[in-house]
Formats: C-alpha cells, structure tokens, sequence
C-alpha cells in the first residue's frame, strides 16, 4: 500500500463516494479538506468515506472525517465511513467518536442500508 494520499470521486446510488488512499495526516489533510468542500451535497444524500485504502490517520485526519461529518448534517445529509481499519476504529471508540460515525464494512453495504432506509 501506497503512504501517498489520494482521494478519488464517483457518485454511487445513494449520493458522492469519497475514496482516500494512503496517509491521512498533516500534510495531506488539505487534500481531503479539498475534497469535502468541492462536494455539492443535497439533502436525504448518503455521503461515503471508503476507508478501506487508508494506511495512516493522525489527529488531523480525523479531523477530516468531522468536517465531513458536518458538511453533511449542514446540507441534511447523511454521511458513514467504509471500511475503518482496525487502529482507527479503535481510536475512534477511545475518543467517543464510535458513537458519532456510522460504519459500514463495504461500500455495497452502506448503499443497501440507505436503499432499506428509504423504503
């Protein structure tokens, strides 16, 4: 795996699907603050942070993830992480973050959660 960060775009059913790869930390959180601002999300969307390629998250990183958290909530969407790994979901749950992140473990799990949701 790659340390470089990368972040991808599509749009999947339920709204974008940020992808970030590499190492989320000082340098490169700008690059994820990019991306989150360049969104154009609507309301009932399901925004999507597909962690699954991500290799190192520091305390700036995190806090990426909070920012698009609140873009979200700001524009009355939603907005769940895919594919935590293991370190971060454990810094998550020692910092009380678990409890304001949803969790899905595959992109096709968040979508079919939100698609049950709406019916």
């Amino acid at each position: 795996m790659s340390t470089d960060f990368t972040v991808t775009q599509h749009t999947g059913p339920a709204g974008p699907v940020l992808t970030f790869t590499g190492e989320l930390d000082a340098a490169s959180s700008p690059t994820a603050f990019e991306a989150i601002r360049g969104l154009e999300l609507v309301a009932a969307q399901l925004l999507l942070l597909d962690l699954t390629e991500l290799g190192f998250c520091d305390s700036s990183g995190i806090t990426a993830l909070l920012a698009a958290h609140n873009c979200a909530e700001d524009a009355d969407a939603a907005m769940a992480l895919v594919g935590v790994p293991d370190q971060l979901a454990r810094i998550f749950s020692l910092i009380g973050l678990d409890g304001i992140f949803t969790v899905y473990p595959t992109v096709e799990d968040a979508h079919n959660a939100w698609t049950a949701d709406r019916s």
